[in-house]
């Protein structure tokens, strides 16, 4: 009989950032002897034998920051350990809220530097136009409604052709499986447990069983959950499967931000490691 052994590795810290990352790997046969991974120190632990192709990552919404002080904001959530920062584009007609454009992702980038990781939630109502825009501004990831476009194909090989990555979200009243057809295709599916355009809004626990469908039919996808998400949800999302974290007040109104996106991290990267385990 083989021996597997798992080598936990986290938390890690990123040399130069300030923050942190979880992962877990499972190598065979593994030796009795700790050796480096990514520069951490790693043990060999019980039996175990996978390799899982995402992590957990926290995003903090920064649309619950205090806008005044947006540049600042978005540096202090970094410096708590945000993986990510999620801006929230809203044109007035896909919903019915309007919130900050190209312009202001340009000068979060000349002001935040290179490094940060932008993933932008397009709730808008005609997302192939502002692909190029958003480009050019220093976006990393175009997040897209499915709802908002009639040929999702071409939509997301124009934001490939631009160089970001790709994001598809469906709302609260979308069926999962009409995002399938694409979940092979994009980087990342949001499925939002909350209705799109409005904050303060209660978590939509019914949402998780898209979340574990996603999970199930397409293991190493990155899957992201936006709306209502907390200290107090958390474990719902991390258990159907999410690995992406957007929240909101629960992070940007916190007394202790750091700690919020730590409790959400270690969270999620448990669940990762019981799904890798129980394979």
């Amino acid at each position: 009989m083989h021996r597997w052994r798992r080598w936990c590795i986290g938390p890690v810290n990123m040399k130069g950032t300030g923050r942190w990352s979880f992962s877990v790997l499972i190598r065979r046969p593994c030796r009795t002897t700790r050796r480096e991974v990514n520069g951490a120190t790693a043990f060999p632990q019980r039996t175990g034998t996978c390799r899982m192709a995402y992590v957990a990552k926290i995003g903090p919404s920064i649309l619950n920051s205090d806008l005044a002080c947006l540049g600042h904001e978005c540096t202090r959530m970094l410096d708590c350990g945000a993986d990510y920062l999620h801006l929230d584009v809203m044109d007035g007609h896909f919903v019915p809220n309007i919130t900050f454009g190209h312009p202001v992702v340009e000068c979060l980038r000349k002001n935040l530097g290179a490094d940060p990781f932008f993933d932008m939630h397009m709730m808008v109502s005609r997302p192939e136009q502002w692909v190029q825009p958003m480009a050019a501004a220093g976006a990393n990831q175009y997040t897209f409604h499915l709802e908002a476009t009639t040929n999702p194909g071409n939509l997301i090989k124009q934001i490939r052709e631009s160089g970001m990555k790709v994001g598809l979200a469906i709302k609260p009243g979308t069926l999962v499986e009409e995002l399938a057809p694409w979940a092979g295709q994009v980087d990342m599916a949001l499925v939002m447990t909350v209705e799109p355009g409005f904050g303060g809004q209660k978590f939509m626990e019914d949402m998780m069983p898209k979340v574990s469908w996603l999970r199930s039919q397409f293991p190493s996808l990155d899957i992201e959950v936006d709306g209502g998400v907390g200290p107090d949800t958390i474990h719902k999302c991390a258990e159907a499967g999410a690995n992406m974290i957007v929240s909101g007040s629960a992070v940007m109104k916190s007394e202790d931000p750091r700690s919020v996106i730590a409790l959400l991290r270690n969270v999620c990267a448990e669940a990762i490691q019981k799904r890798c385990l129980d394979r």
